[in-house]
């Protein structure tokens, strides 16, 4: 997510922490290099125009250029900017006085609404609500079977009404959902290739009929300022209430992150950030803006940390680490509680001076991969005692993982290293890290 804005940027910034005092004419410099790397990242161009005038304006105030560490505070400046366009504050979803609250999920086809919409049951799920599923989507082929499946996997209800009149099912839906005692009712709209006349009817219809507390918009992150577009077009016919920006963890540039909350005025609630139906996330502005300028996102860490540890473990762990028992089956245990985390790469992009690592180190789950082969193909006695493992055992090791024995060397070194971290890390449980916060590795 952001990899390559993330990057640039950083290079950017080179030019404030690098220079020893601040001027009109560096801070001019290192202006247009800002300009270049958001409009490279595909954002509008009276977005990165705005930005940059507003960035350079408080840069060259006295405070900065007097400033003992200037490059610091134009960060900070960029930082707030940031913050200020991405929307300032996390919008939570609207609730209604009445049971159920319904929410209706709009955008293009292609966009990922339906997948949005399972996401969304589940992470309402977690949050204790009762949410039901209704499938509005009568024109796409298997669009209603693909949200029934979504439902079966996720144990939710799925209404399908006649499967013939959106408007009618939606008001059926209604009616089902208060008979079942679900509190949320989540519509599921067709899209079309591009927005016509006949979906924006059928989408004012639906609103005047069952009156949703929250409209959503769901976006390809995708495609760029062409979301952007789709965005404003929606917004000028329906009026909707919050937008979702589903594909944020393949290559896109961030263009539209950066510029759809400025272009429509409305705020971004959710990002998705992977095919799975857990990997969404509440929008946070001021969490993806220290992203982008390489400070990371702890809070957001902490946080997918704490929904993923298993406390029984966490506790068995730290009792071994006391009496410094940490083995590769412990190694094996912290790695499935790393996995569950989401993709090394976006965690990587929440730890605070990640951008700054050498752009060839291997971080990928591919890596992560290997090394769960490896211990998997060592005994049980060999993951409790390491020490065992002599050139014979290596190449077994080595041939039943399809690695190399270089591959179990290094393994085995990254281990012993790991060994000696854990017994100082263990010092520090309850201080500042969540008890049993997945411990990390070579």
């Amino acid at each position: 997510m952001f990899d390559d804005l993330i990057q640039k940027l950083d290079a950017a910034f080179k030019r404030f922490r690098n220079a020893g005092k601040l001027n009109e004419k560096n801070i001019a410099e290192a202006m247009r290099d800002i300009r270049r790397v958001l409009l490279e990242a595909d954002v509008n161009y009276q977005v990165v125009k705005q930005f940059v005038a507003s960035v350079q304006e408080k840069a060259v105030g006295q405070e900065v250029l007097q400033s003992i560490t200037p490059g610091q505070q134009i960060v900070k400046i960029v930082h707030d900017e940031l913050v200020h366009l991405l929307g300032q504050a996390h919008v939570p979803l609207k609730w209604g006085g009445h049971v159920p609250s319904v929410i209706m999920i709009v955008g293009l086809q292609g966009s990922g609404k339906t997948t949005f919409t399972g996401k969304l049951a589940l992470f309402l799920r977690k949050q204790e609500h009762q949410p039901l599923l209704a499938a509005l989507d009568v024109y796409r082929p298997a669009a209603v079977e693909q949200l029934q499946t979504l439902g079966e996997s996720l144990g939710l209800p799925v209404f399908t009404g006649d499967r013939k009149s959106p408007v009618a099912i939606a008001e059926a839906a209604v009616r089902e959902a208060r008979k079942t005692h679900r509190d949320v009712l989540l519509l599921d709209t067709a899209g079309r290739l591009h927005i016509d006349q006949d979906m924006m009817d059928e989408l004012m219809s639906i609103r005047k009929t069952v009156k949703p507390q929250e409209i959503l918009f769901v976006a390809d992150s995708m495609t760029g300022q062409d979301a952007v577009r789709s965005a404003r077009e929606f917004m000028d016919r329906l009026d909707f209430d919050g937008i979702v920006l589903t594909k944020m963890d393949g290559d896109a540039k961030g263009g539209a992150a950066l510029s759809i909350r400025s272009i429509t005025g409305k705020p971004i609630k959710f990002i998705g950030t992977g095919e799975k139906l857990d990997q969404l996330e509440p929008f946070h502005p001021d969490r993806m803006a220290s992203r982008i300028i390489g400070m990371g996102d702890i809070v957001t860490l902490v946080e997918k940390a704490q929904e993923t540890i298993d406390h029984e473990k966490a506790e068995k762990l730290a009792r071994k680490l006391r009496k410094q028992e940490f083995t590769f089956e412990d190694f094996l245990d912290q790695l499935h509680q790393v996995k569950k985390m989401g993709p090394l790469g976006q965690i990587m992009n929440m730890i605070p001076g990640a951008s700054k690592l050498p752009a060839n180190l291997e971080l990928d789950d591919h890596a992560l991969v290997k090394v769960e082969a490896i211990i998997n193909s060592m005994t049980r006695q060999e993951r409790q005692r390491p020490q065992l493992i002599n050139g014979s055992r290596r190449k077994r090791i080595a041939l039943g993982s399809g690695s190399t024995v270089q591959d179990v060397n290094r393994l085995l070194r990254q281990f012993q290293g790991m060994q000696k971290m854990m017994k100082r890390m263990s010092r520090f449980q309850g201080k500042g890290l969540p008890k049993g916060f997945p411990m990390g590795f070579g």
